[in-house]
């Protein structure tokens, strides 16, 4: 994972980024990559999974 944090809090999963940072471009090159998963992730200590990205505009 690239800048992710998780917890989980009783049935509450909170998420945790800082948005300052960047990882490059995405591999199109239209956008700049600030967090991922990479890909499809099991939550902490639970059964769910989370796929998450977060970019912005280049």
């Amino acid at each position: 994972m690239k800048n992710v944090e998780f917890s989980v809090e009783g049935a509450i999963l909170n998420i945790k980024i800082d948005l300052s940072k960047e990882f490059g471009p995405s591999s199109s090159g239209k956008n700049i990559i600030v967090a991922s998963t990479e890909g499809n992730v099991t939550i902490p200590n639970r059964e769910e999974k989370i796929g998450l990205n977060v970019y912005r505009k280049k």
